[in-house]
């Protein structure tokens, strides 16, 4: 059937290679080392460290918030979306695709609204900034799982990040609003986007779910790699750009306190919710890392650790509910169907943590702050994420890109050389499917 010309021999290839040649060449015309000398604007909103190049080993100061910000984006969401029982291959290694691409391409777009001299001066701070513009794309990758093609998501790589340093550039530097853990500008951003592409691209045959759609033991355990990477570091995902010394050490306390009371309210309302008091595992995975999504806005503010354990609590129990509850209402009313529920990990906690900015701002918990800003802040990361989301939608809708028909969703053999006895390693355990993804939908 020519809607599903799903072949990537040609396709593929040429247009990851047209990509990457392209971005090299501007690289080679835009981009050059930091040498180290002060900014030409060492007050720049978006560089915290801007001006400080010069202090005796600075220029590798954040590398270790790098670090941690990169096993982030490779293991952490990577790993995250391996639940799918047939499709662990396309999490892990498109995830890496879509990150590696990802990157250069945010290093551009960032760096074009900050060049000095007409050149994107690259460093450390830059090459965090660039993981993040990557982490809008995998949050909108969860929402697609298992429905679209390499090729789809190298274009919604391209659009996503453009539209998303667009939105940066006017939440940080013109509305000077405050969002250092970014939770409305990558979390919310990342989540209604994703929601927007994955209602365009609704697939009325998988409306009652479809066989590979869930979990099984193993693919469960392995998605539990990616959750526990992602909580260990997410106090450095939200400090990296904070400013350093003492309002950096804020962002590492009030998010560990808000991720540690987070897991407390996920556990007890997955009990209370689920069949005879017993734990669902989905709601482990994920729910248990919406407090350092929700504290990411305030999290460089003077909020006090209890205040930072209170958000961690209300994000938990929002995000269980809503995988409970709002998952299968979004599928069956509104035709949003969100594989992964990055709308309860990323889209409520997101609003709740813009939220949470705005209380903060208005109780005069951060200086120079205004409250009013950084509701703009918020409408604005809101209106982009779901205009830009249903325009990409309706790119990625077009044939020609290969997307998956309805039987061959959630399956890896699609796209990749699948081991034999992966294939039957993975009939012998469907019927320790105990995923309620399905059911749910």
């Amino acid at each position: 059937m020519p809607a599903y010309a799903t072949n990537m021999r040609l396709k593929f290839p040429i247009l990851a290679l047209t990509l990457e040649l392209l971005t090299i060449v501007l690289f080679a015309v835009f981009v050059v080392y930091d040498d180290g000398k002060p900014s030409s604007d060492p007050h720049d909103p978006h560089d915290p460290h801007a001006g400080n190049h010069t202090q005796e080993g600075a220029p590798m100061d954040l590398y270790p918030m790098f670090q941690d910000v990169h096993v982030m984006i490779f293991i952490g969401f990577g790993f995250l979306m391996t639940f799918l029982k047939r499709y662990g291959f396309s999490s892990v290694g498109v995830n890496l695709l879509l990150a590696a691409f990802g990157l250069q391409w945010g290093l551009l777009m960032q760096g074009f609204w900050h060049m000095e001299d007409g050149k994107i001066k690259i460093n450390i701070f830059k090459i965090i900034n660039a993981d993040f513009s990557t982490a809008t794309v995998l949050i909108s990758f969860g929402a697609v799982l298992g429905k679209t093609s390499p090729v789809q998501l190298l274009i919604m790589t391209i659009l996503e990040i453009t539209i998303f340093s667009i939105n940066e550039h006017l939440v940080a530097t013109v509305l000077h609003a405050n969002d250092v853990g970014a939770s409305m500008i990558i979390h919310a951003f990342g989540a209604y986007f994703g929601l927007a592409v994955a209602r365009v691209l609704y697939r009325p045959g998988l409306k009652n779910g479809h066989e590979k759609e869930g979990s099984v033991y193993h693919s469960d355990m392995f998605a539990m790699i990616g959750t526990v990477f992602l909580w260990m570091f997410w106090p450095s995902f939200n400090s990296a750009i904070a400013d350093p010394g003492f309002t950096q050490l804020t962002a590492v306390i009030n998010t560990y306190l808000s991720l540690a009371a987070c897991v407390l309210s996920a556990y007890a309302v997955s009990s209370l919710v689920e069949h005879k008091g017993k734990l669902d595992m989905v709601h482990i995975q994920n729910a248990t890392l919406a407090g350092g999504v929700a504290v990411g806005t305030c999290a460089d503010m003077n909020i006090g650790p209890f205040g930072a354990m209170l958000i961690g609590l209300v994000a938990g129990i929002i995000s269980t509910l809503g995988f409970k509850f709002l998952t299968p209402i979004l599928a069956s009313s509104l035709g949003i169907q969100d594989t992964c529920g990055v709308h309860n990990l990323h889209g409520m906690p997101g609003i709740l943590g813009g939220v949470a900015g705005i209380v903060a701002v208005a109780m005069g918990k951060k200086d120079g702050g205004n409250a009013s800003m950084q509701a703009a802040a918020l409408a604005s990361s809101l209106g982009f994420a779901l205009v830009g989301g249903l325009v990409t939608g309706f790119i990625m809708k077009i044939p020609l890109w290969g997307q998956p028909p309805d039987q061959n969703c959630y399956d890896d053999s699609l796209y990749w050389e699948v081991p034999d006895e992966e294939e039957e390693s993975g009939e012998s355990f469907a019927h320790a499917d105990h995923s309620k993804n399905k059911a749910e939908v």
